[in-house]
């Protein structure tokens, strides 16, 4: 297992460029399956969720060329599987978005329950019932989801919750279903536009994107399409929260600002000193004071910056106070910045924060991937040397982090731990 060594406390400076969204991609990425023409897809992000992906493609019968290159090319056209194995779908939630397109353009999917982080449960139940609605026959067995169809139909389908992966799933799903699909209460992250404009670029028949009720009308087939994602807003507000906390100049490009208007919204209210441009954010030395915040899905503050922002608040003069309302395991990161000299306490969903208190460098160790962005800052602006381990959490999210860090001057650097 790799570790990262940082020395703080760090003055960064400079640009750093942002990879593209992992989140946009994975779903994009199983999205290929509907399709029987080639793909190609640029810029794809080389992360060990992404490499997870290729491979459960891989095992389906999906030809992949120029992995690791800036035009990866997909070619679904000879399916030999409709299962995705458990020694996959075990690392990583997001494989559960292969059932929605194996339903759809082969009338059946056999999928592990799903894995990933640990941060809370996560239930696919609003998956599972919507596609039931569409005309799918579910059954659950040996931790598997077996699914069949005799052909899916539109329907109206109402979420309990606005879910990204649901609202991916069924969007998918809909692409050849017969008539006309509605999802109502539909997640409006920035991520499920992007699937939606990669379907329509293959001859998807989708309107409503960004808003609460998307419209899918079947078709009957899709053509080839050469796509790109939209720049990832968690890595871009990671790198912003970085540069407040350690009190620096630096420019994040190709990012779309719209999509982080209520992190840069709230940190604005901190005091932090911001200026946006078409495709960059521009921070620059502030002085924070205390917030008080509550996670929310899209447009409100996402619950993958919250362990970020818990970091930089530590900076901050005065208290903040954090409630997460997403995911309801989600400040494992806690007892880990207490070891650096964070004063937090919990109580159930909420964290208040005491900012103002010197950190200090200390072994500590990553438990999901946000968590693990959460140290690197706390690292960055501790003083001494901070060793972070199992950061392979971070490689699942994060593309390059110490070499950019590393461009923008942070003292960073990855060594091989033993085993």
């Amino acid at each position: 297992m790799d570790k990262l060594i940082i020395e703080g406390p760090a003055r960064l400076s400079g640009e750093v460029h942002i990879s593209k969204a992992k989140n946009a991609y994975l779903p994009i990425l199983t999205g290929v399956l509907l399709n029987d023409k080639k793909i190609t897809l640029r810029e794809i992000p080389k992360l060990r969720d992404i490499n997870t992906v290729y491979k459960l493609l891989e095992n389906l019968g999906v030809v992949i060329e120029g992995k690791g290159t800036d035009a990866v090319t997909f070619d679904s056209s000879n399916i030999t599987s409709q299962e995705a194995t458990y020694e996959l779908v075990k690392t990583m939630r997001a494989s559960i978005l292969v059932l929605g397109p194996l339903l759809g353009r082969f009338k059946r999917g056999k999928v592990s329950l799903p894995g990933g982080c640990a941060i809370g449960a996560r239930p696919i139940d609003i998956h599972l019932t919507n596609l039931e609605k569409m005309g799918a026959k579910i059954e659950l067995k040996s931790g598997y989801v077996e699914a069949t169809t005799e052909g899916l139909k539109g329907a109206k389908l109402v979420l309990s919750f606005p879910s990204v992966g649901a609202t991916e799933n069924l969007m998918m799903a809909g692409v050849f279903a017969e008539g006309e699909t509605i999802i109502e209460n539909a997640a409006l992250e920035p991520e499920i536009d992007d699937l939606g404009h990669f379907l329509n670029a293959m001859g998807a028949k989708i309107t409503g994107l960004g808003t609460k009720e998307i419209r899918i009308q079947g078709v009957k087939s899709l053509k080839t399409c050469d796509y790109t994602a939209i720049g990832d807003r968690i890595e871009a507000a990671t790198y912003l929260m970085a540069a407040l906390a350690t009190h620096s100049d630096v420019m994040i490009r190709g990012i779309n600002p719209a999509h982080l208007d209520a992190v840069i919204s709230l940190l604005r209210d901190s005091g932090a000193n911001i200026e946006l441009g078409a495709d960059w954010i521009h921070a620059f030395p502030s002085e924070l004071k205390g917030i008080t915040v509550d996670t929310a899905p899209f447009p409100g503050f996402p619950t993958d910056a919250q362990a970020q922002l818990m970091a930089l608040m530590l900076v901050g003069k005065g208290t903040s106070v954090i409630a997460e309302h997403i995911f309801e395991n989600r400040f494992m990161h806690v007892p880990e910045l207490c070891r650096m000299g964070a004063h937090v306490q919990l109580k159930g969903n909420t964290a208040i924060i005491e900012g103002g208190n010197k950190l200090f460098g200390a072994p500590v160790m990553c438990t999901d991937l946000r968590a693990s962005a959460a140290l690197i800052i706390a690292a960055l602006v501790a003083e001494g040397k901070t060793e972070v381990a199992r950061v392979y959490h971070l490689d699942r999210g994060y593309e390059n982090l110490e070499k950019k860090f590393q461009a923008l001057g942070a003292k960073i650097l990855r060594i091989k731990e033993a085993e």
